[in-house]
């Protein structure tokens, strides 16, 4: 933190006191009254044309905090020059007027801090407070600050009644502001049972090491360097020099060493009568010092070489840079609390993600189990259809094996009267016998009869009128094959159809047999059989239907092609007798 960032926090106050109504605007009087004053305290010199030329174009009415502050870094703060002012009498001239408007107190009561020791609590606050504004300490600075007052007044901190404090509804855990900080130390809350001059001098030495950056101070006895004889001042460290007075007032300065990092400091071992000495050694000169005890001259050489390693980093205040190193662990800690919550919440959402894919893994359950329900009763239902499709096979089984048995049945009629068929073919076959030797005895008949044909041409006549009547048997009897072959061809038909039946239901059964994986193989093996014997029963119907047309008067012989009449047979195409 710069000096102008310091400087500025302070007349924030001041402006913000001038500003009674709360408009964020200030009159151009009183800001000229607070530039002037600014000018003052500041030691440079203050233009009184220069607030007016400024805002030239705003006569209208005051002037907000945005708008003066080009003003105040071009005409007052660009000028200042460090170490040419008091910074102290800045300070007091913001918390003058600040004080007059925000800072109310019971007079009366015995736990209200003194205006002074007020003014260096509000220096404080502004010291450890963030560089945004409105102006507040976040509650490690706070608790930072009151830990330093009790360790400067030896008391242990109480971190409950800071607790209770912050556990308010109207304290903000991000900060609060100087008000509100000087309200809680006025209710003597952190001071109960202490007195105020130990509570003040707590206040003074906290303010003066941390705003006046006095690292360390008390008595020391010193070695002069002219007389060589020790006398005791008081010694006051800052990161740049290390002055030393009189007493403890520090009116009187006697001396003053400027350190730097050519500067050492060493332990020396006692002498002239002298304990827990060290020394401080620089380019020109060595300073010897002796403290009261060995723990009061190890802080001395400890806060000694702090400030030559601030010097050597080119640091002008310690208590900066402890506010700069804590700032970073707030901010690093707000990071990992930031980072923890990010992962909580990641977490979260994977535990959530996690329950979410359990109920989704119960829901893919419950439905598996519908699923199964479902299978299960689809399967039944195949299964009752099943049952139901085999209770109908079998009984097409049965059915089958009935047609098998009546074909069978059938198919021994069939062979009965095929048997008979061949007997009555054997029969025929005497006849034919027969049939020739009659032919055998016609042929010598006639032979015998030529020699009296002659005689016979009367009976020619006659007997051709006999032949056309013989014609009209034989028209009669081919009308009659006919209409036996049109009777066997429906036989015929009406064999393939019992066949086309049989085949059907052999067929049936062979896919029923097939799906239930019981075939019985003598019943393929009868089936085969049953085809065998149906073809030969074809066959010799076709055999039996040539063989068993019947011969009437007048008819064909099948064999010998020889028309029968009542009492004689003729050859066809021949007029003489068979």
């Amino acid at each position: 933190m710069d000096l102008r960032s310091e400087l500025l926090k302070s007349i924030w106050y001041g402006f913000t006191a001038l500003d009674l109504e709360k408009s964020g605007k200030v009159s151009k009087s009183q800001l000229k009254v607070l530039s002037h004053n600014l000018c003052t305290v500041l030691s440079i010199p203050h233009d009184p044309v220069a607030l007016e030329e400024h805002f030239r174009d705003d006569d209208d009415g005051p002037v907000s905090s945005q708008g003066y502050m080009p003003y105040l870094n071009k005409y007052i703060l660009d000028k200042v020059i460090e170490g040419s002012f008091i910074k102290e009498n800045v300070d007091e001239l913001c918390w003058t007027l600040t004080a007059k408007k925000n800072y109310q107190t019971d007079k009366t009561s015995s736990t209200v801090v003194p205006e002074r020791d007020a003014f260096r609590l509000w220096c404080l606050f502004n010291f450890l407070s963030e560089d945004k504004y409105p102006l507040v300490m976040v509650p490690d600075e706070v608790e930072y600050l009151l830990k330093k007052i009790c360790m400067s007044m030896s008391i242990e901190f109480n971190c409950v009644e800071l607790e209770d404090f912050f556990s308010q509804d109207s304290v903000q855990q991000s900060g609060i502001t100087v008000w509100v900080f000087l309200k809680m130390m006025n209710s003597g809350k952190m001071t109960r049972g202490i007195d105020k001059s130990i509570v003040s001098m707590a206040i003074e030495e906290v303010y003066r090491e941390i705003v006046g950056d006095v690292l360390k101070e008390g008595y020391l006895w010193k070695k002069g360097q002219l007389r060589r004889n020790w006398k005791e001042r008081w010694f006051t460290l800052r990161p740049s020099n290390l002055s030393y007075y009189t007493g403890e007032d520090r009116k009187d300065c006697q001396g003053n060493i400027v350190l730097d990092g050519n500067c050492c400091v060493e332990v020396l071992p006692d002498r002239d009568g002298k304990r827990c000495m060290f020394c401080l050694k620089t380019l020109s000169k060595t300073y010897e010092m002796s403290a009261s005890d060995t723990k009061q001259r190890q802080e001395w050489t400890t806060a000694i070489q702090t400030a030559i390693r601030l010097h050597v980093e080119g640091k002008t205040s310690l208590h900066k840079d402890l506010k700069l190193k804590r700032r970073e662990q707030r901010e690093q800690r707000e990071k990992r609390q930031q980072s923890k919550e990010e992962e909580l919440q990641r977490l979260r959402a994977l535990q959530e993600e996690r329950e979410r894919k359990l109920a989704e893994l119960d829901l893919l359950k419950e439905a598996q189990k519908q699923a199964q329900v479902l299978l299960e009763q689809d399967e039944q239902r195949r299964r009752q259809q099943h049952e139901q499709l085999q209770r109908a096979l079998e009984v097409q089984l049965r059915e089958a094996e009935e047609a098998r048995v009546s074909m069978q049945a059938e198919m021994v009629l069939k062979e009965e009267e095929a048997e008979r068929q061949r007997k009555r073919i054997k029969e025929l076959e005497e006849m034919q016998k027969r049939l020739e030797e009659a032919l055998q005895q016609e042929i010598k008949a006639r032979l015998d009869e030529e020699a009296f044909r002659y005689a016979q041409a009367g009976l020619l006549a006659e007997e051709e009128e006999k032949m056309k009547a013989l014609m009209s048997l034989q028209e009669e009897q081919e009308e009659y094959i006919l209409k036996t072959q049109r009777e066997k061809q429906e036989l015929k038909q009406e064999m393939e159809v019992k066949s086309r039946s049989l085949d059907e239901a052999q067929r049936q059964l062979e896919e029923v047999r097939a799906n239930r994986h019981r075939v019985d193989q003598d019943v393929v093996a009868a089936q085969r059989k049953l085809r065998q014997a149906s073809t030969n029963v074809k066959h010799w119907n076709v055999q039996m239907n040539r063989l068993m047309r019947p011969i009437g008067p007048g008819g064909m012989c099948p064999i010998c092609t020889t028309i029968m009449c009542h009492d004689k047979t003729y050859t066809k195409g021949n007029a003489g007798f068979h």
